[in-house]
C-alpha cells in the first residue's frame, strides 16, 4: 500500500496498554494530541508486554526483539522515520514503517503491534490515516471507551 504524506495523517500517542478480561490479549491504547479521537488495537501477549515495557522505559539486560530491530537498523544507517497505521480489513490493522537512509526512503509493511513497539524504542512519531479512524470499532465502541476512561482513571499514575 501507498503511504500517505504526512500532512493528511493523524499523529498518536500509545495511552497505555490494557489486558482485556475477556481474552487472552492486550489493548494499546492510542490517543490523538487533543484526546478526541481514539484508537484501540488488540495485540498478543507478547507484544503487549513489549509495548509495555518500552512506555515504563524498562531496558532488559538482554534485547528483545524490538531492541534488536532498532539496534540493526541503527548499524545499518537506516532511521526509523515514522509508524503509519495504513487500513483496516475485517478488523484487522494493517501499518508500515517509513526507514530513511541518507536520501533513501523504504516502507516495510508490519504489524501495527511491532510498529507501535519500535516507534517507541526508536523515538518517532506515530500516524494514522483518517480513514482508519473512521473504520475504527464496531457497533459497541462508545460504551467500550467510556469503560477504558473509566479503568484509566482507577489506575494509579506511573512515575
Amino acid at each position: 500500500m501507498m503511504v500517505p504524506e504526512t500532512n493528511t495523517l493523524i499523529p498518536l500517542k500509545v495511552h497505555g496498554v490494557l489486558v482485556d478480561p475477556n481474552t487472552d490479549t492486550q489493548i494499546v491504547v492510542l490517543r490523538d494530541e487533543k484526546n478526541s479521537e481514539v484508537l484501540p488495537i488488540w495485540v498478543g501477549t507478547a507484544e503487549g508486554t513489549s509495548i509495555r515495557l518500552a512506555l515504563e522505559n524498562v531496558i532488559p539486560p538482554r534485547p528483545m526483539s524490538h531492541d534488536l530491530i532498532c539496534s540493526f537498523a541503527s548499524h545499518l544507517g537506516f532511521t526509523l522515520n515514522r509508524v503509519v497505521i495504513t487500513e483496516v480489513k475485517n478488523n484487522t490493522y494493517f501499518s508500515s514503517l517509513i526507514l530513511t537512509k541518507d536520501s533513501l526512503e523504504k516502507t516495510i509493511d508490519s504489524r501495527p503491534s511491532d510498529a507501535i513497539a519500535l516507534a517507541l524504542r526508536c523515538q518517532c512519531p506515530i500516524y494514522v490515516t483518517p480513514e482508519v479512524l473512521e473504520r475504527r470499532g464496531g457497533e459497541h465502541l462508545d460504551t467500550w471507551l467510556a469503560k477504558l476512561d473509566q479503568k484509566f482513571s482507577e489506575q494509579p499514575e506511573s512515575e
